[in-house]
């Protein structure tokens, strides 16, 4: 990671279901020196800054973080539950910041899917195989493990995420589809931007 950029404030991005990831597993956008990492998940082991759910983030201020990032959390709450979860992510960014949020993409597994390959690997994570199946109801191997919390309970097309963004009052959204890496990214923001502005922040903060 590059070094702190001096005289220059410091940035906020509030990691949201962090686990054990940090700074360094996000996009190159939040690479440049210039972030300063707040960590929030559920279990206070993995050294955070707020413990609690998605669903209540109330230990964090509203209007308080330039961005708040999440990777692979949303499925893990109900369907009705996700409009309250992206206004929780909305509440807490401050007017002019924008939230990064990625997902699996369950169109792009589908056809793996429809191809009679449901339990077939697609490819190999650091906590092993990954399968269509896997994608859709969460890591099975974890889950037999014990971490029930790595079931998966709603998902999302490039189509239904937007939808559930804009039912969270984001203003302006971005979407990323990745088809080979069966992913997907959106960007939102609080205040209205630029088609320009959302490209660019697409091409720093979501991964191509």
């Amino acid at each position: 990671m590059a070094g702190r950029l001096i005289g220059v404030a410091m940035r906020t991005v509030l990691h949201v279901g962090c686990g054990s990831a940090t700074i360094a597993n996000m996009p190159q956008g939040f690479q440049d020196g210039g972030w300063r990492e707040l960590r929030f998940d559920i279990d206070p082991a993995y050294g955070v800054d707020f413990q609690g759910t998605m669903l209540d983030m109330s230990a964090v201020a509203s209007d308080s973080v330039d961005a708040l990032y999440s990777s692979h959390n949303i499925e893990h709450v109900f369907a009705h539950e996700v409009d309250v979860v992206l206004r929780e992510f909305r509440r807490v960014i401050k007017p002019d910041g924008f939230v990064v949020v990625t997902c699996p993409d369950l169109e792009s597994v589908a056809k793996h899917i429809a191809a009679g390959r449901l339990e077939d690997p697609l490819y190999v994570s650091p906590t092993g195989p990954i399968s269509p199946l896997d994608i859709f109801y969460g890591h099975g191997a974890a889950i037999a493990r014990g971490q029930v919390y790595m079931a998966h309970k709603t998902g999302f097309t490039a189509k239904t995420l937007a939808a559930h963004g804009q039912a969270a009052d984001f203003t302006t959204l971005g979407i990323r589809r990745r088809e080979k890496k069966f992913d997907l990214w959106m960007i939102g923001t609080k205040v209205a931007v630029s088609n320009a502005r959302i490209g660019e922040l697409l091409s720093l903060y979501a991964r191509a």
